[in-house]
């Protein structure tokens, strides 16, 4: 027990040295969105020369945002998704999931949007931990995915608590290797490869698995210990971006590990006075990053703004000085 405590002390003392390494992302253009039917933007991406997003209350269609104006317009991709497939989930969080979509809307609980270099799509289902792929051409298929990697998440730590599954995804260019981003308690990262016909671990899924709280950055108004969560994925020049909702920051990490290399604040930003919402956690739910900066998008759970402000925001952020890919 003391030698818990004194880790878990040193751990503490450690965080500030690593915060002043976070450089604050500047913030260049925000963006409103009209015409989502379901509100709530909880996914993000760059997709067939166009910025697409999804929302967790909308279990039949994804957007694709016409940005000519600074408040944009969500056009509606509308489709039917096929029955979801069996993921091994247990039979408890799925009936609390079936019991919530009646409440909210979004049986599905879409939490994340990606995109391969094909021009195919894929969203993940929170409730189902099912990822759906939304072909250019045809009808979209719910990706055959090995029941080990929900058994090697669960196992690990993760998706055990009711809304606090799969909350992001990514896929490489060519398609065949996708990583998922378990939100909380405990977040981790998994990843699955396709071998023909079926997403399996390969040599494993779990790449990590992370316990515990962090405090929230000091513009948040009386900040408070968190739990550490991944808001989103984001696969830019052969590394990870997980977007970190609670602490205000992206970190880009190694593929093949989920390691922290370097991260960014966004805090300075996003609490100014006039950008507050009356939340206790933290909104950003969306991520996109390319080479002159990055993308994220607000799930403002249709809640008001200290603005006033009531839809769907997405920001543009710069890319920092030397890229996402210089170290410190």
């Amino acid at each position: 027990m003391i030698r818990l405590l004194v880790a878990a002390c040193v751990a503490v003392l450690a965080l500030p040295s690593l915060a002043e390494d976070w450089a604050e992302l500047k913030l260049t253009s925000e963006h409103p969105i009209e015409g989502m039917h379901g509100g709530n933007l909880s996914g993000l991406a760059e997709c067939r020369g166009a910025l697409w997003g999804v929302s967790d209350r909308d279990d039949d269609r994804i957007y694709r945002f016409d940005r000519q104006t600074p408040v944009w317009s969500a056009q509606a991709l509308a489709f039917t998704a096929p029955p979801v497939p069996e993921s091994g989930l247990p039979w408890g969080l799925k009936v609390r999931n079936w019991a919530a979509s009646f409440v909210r809307g979004g049986e599905l609980d879409y939490e994340g949007i990606t995109c391969d270099q094909a021009g195919n799509l894929y969203v993940v289902s929170e409730a189902h931990a099912a990822v759906l792929q939304i072909p250019t051409a045809g009808e979209p298929q719910w990706l055959n995915i090995d029941a080990a990697m929900v058994r090697q998440a669960r196992a690990s730590g993760m998706l055990l608590n009711f809304n606090a599954l799969f909350e992001g995804l990514a896929i490489n260019p060519a398609g065949d290797r996708l990583w998922l981003a378990a939100e909380r308690e405990r977040r981790g990262l998994v990843a699955i490869e396709k071998q023909q016909t079926m997403w399996t671990c390969g040599r494993r899924c779990v790449l990590l698995s992370e316990a515990g709280v962090e405090m929230q950055p000091p513009q948040v108004p009386d900040p408070v210990a968190l739990p550490r969560d991944f808001a989103d994925l984001a696969w830019f020049e052969g590394k990870l971006f997980t977007l970190e909702r609670n602490a205000y920051r992206i970190c880009r990490r190694a593929t093949d590990t989920g390691e922290v290399e370097r991260c960014w604040s966004f805090a300075s930003e996003a609490l100014q006075p006039q950008r507050r919402y009356d939340q206790p956690f933290g909104l950003a739910e969306a991520l996109v990053i390319d080479a002159k900066g990055a993308w994220i998008g607000l799930d403002n759970n249709n809640t008001d703004r200290a603005d006033g402000e009531s839809r769907p925001i997405v920001w543009r952020f710069a890319a920092p000085q030397g890229g996402w890919s210089a170290n410190p």
